[in-house]
C-alpha cells in the first residue's frame, strides 16, 4: 500500500492491519503547547470532521477511546521532526519541537482525508533536510494580493511544511514621509503587516522582511524628488532593454545609507523575525555615473561590496540577519572573503542547468552561510515551464543538501507586469516544497497529483493535468529564449521587427502549439476544482490560454497567415478579463501598468 503524501516523508512503514478512527473521541495533548498549536489543532479536527469527530483533551488518566495521543517533545528527535505510530489502540505524535508537532498533524491529516475515518497501522519518522524552506512572492511588479488572498495562500504553503515567506518589496510599503512612491500602488500597511506576520507564525512560518537596498530603485528613483539619489539621475543604457529613461540603482554614498536607515527604522518593527533580505542585485548601471571614477580606481566590484558592508552595518544596529542577493558577489567568488559570516547570500538561478553545483561550492569553500533560490519558471511565460520549473527546483535541492545550505527559497517573480495567474505557479512551489523537505524521498513524486490534493481539490485529476501539460506546450516549438516563452513575448510583441528568437520555428510547430492550447482549453471545460476558489482557477487559465493562443496569432497576422479582425477581438476580451481577474485576487494599485501593456499591443494591432 502506498499512499501518496506531499512531501513524502523520510520513512514510511504501512501495514495491513487498520484501526476505526470513529470508535475514538479524544486527541489527548500530553506536551506543553502554546496557545498558538491549540488554535492549529482545534482548526485540525475541524478539517478533519467531515470524516471524523475528534475533541481535544488535556486529561492524563488511561482512556480507551483515545485516539490520537500527542506525547510530550523529545530530545531525540531533530527540530521540526516528528515520528508517528498507528498502534491497535491510538495513534502516538512525538516531536522534537512544537514545529514538529505541527508538521505531524498536517502528515496524518492527508492520510486520513485519502483513506477514511479506517485508517492502516503505519510507522513514519520524517524530519526536514532543510532548516529553512520558503516561497519569496513578488509583490512590487504590479501585482499586490489582498491580505485575506495572502491569508489562503499561507494555509498552503503551511500544509506543504514551508516555514519562510518573504514579500519581495520596492514601493509596496506606506513609508509615512514618502507617499509619492506608494501613491498609487495599493501599499502593505503596519497594521496588514503586523497582522500577516502573526498569521504565519501562528503557523510556523516566519514572515521575512524584504526591502531591494541598492539596486532595483527605479520606483523611487524615477520621482524628480529622489533623483539626486541616483547613479545614472538621467537614465542608462540597460544591457537586456536599451536606453532606460531613470536610473535604478542608488549612489553608494553617506546621503543613500541615510536614506536606509531611515526606511529601515519604519519598516522593520513591523516583523518578528531577526532576519532581513536587502537584495542589493543587479545593479545595472554601478560605475556608469556618479560613481564612474570611484570604480576606475578601486574596481566596481569592490565599489559594490563598500557599499553592500555599509547596508549590513545598518542591519546588524537593529539586531537582524542580513540576507542578499548573491549574483555580484558569485562573478568574483575571490570577494566573497571580504563578507562578514553574519551575512547569508541567496544564490539565485532560474534555468534548468543553472551552476548550483559550482556556486555552491564556491559559497560553502567561503564558510558563508547561504540558501540556493530556484523558482517557479512562471514569469513572462503565461502558461509556465514545467520541465525547466522541475529540473530547477531538484538541481537546486540537491546541491543545497550536498554542500550544506541553510535555507531553500522558491521565488515567485512578477517581471513586466505580472501576467501569469497565481495557478501557473502551483506546480514549482508544491515540487519545491518537497524537494527541500526530503531531497531523495522526493525524488519521484507525482507533482499532478500533489497540485490537485493540495491547492485544487480535484478528484478527477484534471486540472492538475492540464497545469502540467500548459507548461510543456512551448517544448512543440522550442526557441532560445530565457526566463521567458515564446508566448509572451509574442504577446507584447510591437509587430514592427521580426522577433529573433522566433528562428528555427516552424510553421508545422506552431501548428502543433495552437492544436495543443486548444484542446487543453476544452479540457478546462471538464475540469472539477473542488477548492472554494474552484471557478476563479478555470477562469484564469482560460485567460492565461487565451494569451498564448494570441501572441500565435500576432504573429501569424504579421506573416499574413490570420485576418486582422480577430486577433483585435480575442485581445479586447482578454484584456477586459484580465482586469476582471486581477482585482478576484489583488488590489486595484497595480492593475493599469499591468494593463497598460497588453495595451500597447492592442495599438499596435491597430495602428
Amino acid at each position: 500500500m502506498n499512499y501518496p503524501l506531499f512531501p513524502r516523508p523520510q520513512s514510511v512503514r504501512i501495514e495491513r492491519d487498520r484501526i476505526t478512527l470513529k470508535n475514538y473521541q479524544w486527541v489527548r495533548i500530553q506536551a506543553d503547547i502554546s496557545a498558538a498549536l491549540k488554535h492549529r489543532l482545534i482548526a485540525w479536527t475541524e478539517r478533519l470532521s467531515p470524516i471524523v469527530t475528534l475533541q481535544i483533551t488535556f486529561g492524563k488518566h488511561e482512556r480507551q477511546d483515545v485516539g490520537l495521543d500527542i506525547l510530550p517533545v523529545s530530545s531525540k528527535i531533530p527540530a521540526q521532526g516528528y515520528e508517528l505510530v498507528c498502534k491497535q489502540t491510538a495513534i502516538h505524535l512525538t516531536a522534537g519541537d512544537e514545529a514538529g508537532i505541527f508538521y505531524g498533524l498536517q502528515t496524518l491529516a492527508q492520510l486520513i482525508e485519502q483513506c477514511g475515518s479506517k485508517l492502516p497501522r503505519f510507522r513514519i519518522k520524517d524530519r526536514p533536510d532543510i532548516e529553512n524552506r520558503g516561497v519569496m512572492l513578488d509583490i512590487s511588479r504590479c501585482k499586490v494580493p489582498k491580505l485575506e488572498s495572502l491569508f489562503n495562500y499561507v494555509e498552503k504553503l503551511a500544509q506543504l511544511k514551508l516555514n519562510h515567506l518573504q514579500l519581495y518589496t520596492e514601493h509596496t510599503f506606506t513609508f509615512s514621509n514618502h507617499d509619492v512612491i506608494w501613491r498609487d500602488a495599493s501599499p502593505f500597511t503596519p497594521q496588514e503587516l503586523i497582522q500577516l506576520d502573526r498569521f504565519c507564525s501562528e503557523r510556523y512560518i516566519e514572515l521575512v522582511p524584504n526591502l531591494n537596498s541598492f539596486g532595483h530603485f527605479e520606483r523611487w528613483l524615477r520621482h524628480p524628488e529622489y533623483r539626486n539619489y541616483a547613479e545614472c539621475p538621467d537614465g542608462f543604457k540597460h544591457p537586456f532593454g536599451g536606453q532606460v529613461k531613470w536610473g535604478g540603482t542608488l549612489k553608494p554614498n553617506r546621503q543613500s545609507i541615510n536614506l536606509l536607515s531611515e526606511l529601515f527604522d519604519e519598516y522593520l518593527p513591523n516583523f518578528s523575525s531577526g532576519k532581513f533580505n536587502i537584495g542589493c542585485d543587479e545593479t545595472w548601471e554601478l560605475g556608469q555615473g556618479w560613481s564612474k571614477r570611484r570604480c576606475a580606481s578601486k574596481g566596481t566590484t569592490q565599489v559594490y561590496l563598500d557599499f553592500l558592508n555599509e547596508i549590513h552595518k545598518q542591519v546588524l544596529r537593529r539586531n537582524r540577519q542580513t540576507m542578499f542577493w548573491g549574483d555580484i558577489v558569485l562573478k568574483q567568488p575571490d570577494s566573497l572573503a571580504q563578507l562578514s559570516k553574519e551575512m547569508t547570500a541567496l544564490n539565485w538561478g532560474y534555468e534548468a542547468n543553472h551552476p548550483f553545483r559550482t556556486e555552491c561550492q564556491q559559497l560553502a569553500s567561503s564558510a558563508l552561510p547561504f540558501y540556493v533560490c530556484p523558482g517557479t519558471s512562471s514569469w513572462n511565460s503565461l502558461t509556465g515551464r514545467t520541465l525547466n520549473a522541475q529540473k530547477n527546483l531538484a538541481n537546486a535541492a540537491r546541491n543545497a543538501g550536498r554542500f550544506g545550505a541553510r535555507g531553500y527559497l522558491i521565488t515567485d517573480w512578477g517581471d513586466g507586469g505580472h501576467h501569469q495567474y497565481q495557478p501557473v505557479s502551483y506546480l514549482g512551489i508544491l515540487s519545491g516544497a518537497c524537494f527541500s523537505w526530503a531531497t531523495r524521498a522526493n525524488a519521484k513524486i507525482d507533482p499532478i497529483d500533489g497540485v490537485n490534493r493540495v491547492f485544487f481539490a480535484d478528484r478527477s485529476g484534471r486540472t492538475g493535468r492540464i497545469c502540467w501539460e500548459l507548461g510543456k506546450v512551448l517544448e512543440l516549438a522550442p526557441s532560445k529564449l530565457r526566463n521567458a516563452t515564446i508566448f509572451n513575448q509574442l504577446l507584447f510583441w510591437d509587430m514592427k521587427s521580426y522577433p529573433g528568437y522566433m528562428d528555427g520555428i516552424t510553421p508545422g510547430q506552431l501548428k502543433k502549439c495552437q492544436q495543443r492550447l486548444s484542446s487543453l482549453d476544452a479540457q478546462l471545460q471538464r475540469a472539477a476544482p473542488g477548492c472554494d476558489d474552484g471557478a476563479l482557477v478555470k477562469r484564469e487559465l482560460h485567460n492565461a490560454i487565451a494569451m498564448a493562443r494570441h501572441g500565435l496569432d500576432r504573429y501569424l497576422l504579421y506573416q499574413g497567415k490570420v485576418a486582422s479582425k480577430k486577433p483585435i477581438t480575442d485581445l479586447r476580451r482578454i484584456i477586459s478579463t484580465h482586469e476582471e481577474l486581477w482585482l478576484a485576487r489583488n488590489r486595484s494599485g497595480g492593475l493599469p501598468e499591468s494593463s497598460a501593456r497588453l495595451r500597447r499591443s492592442l495599438s499596435a494591432l491597430t495602428a
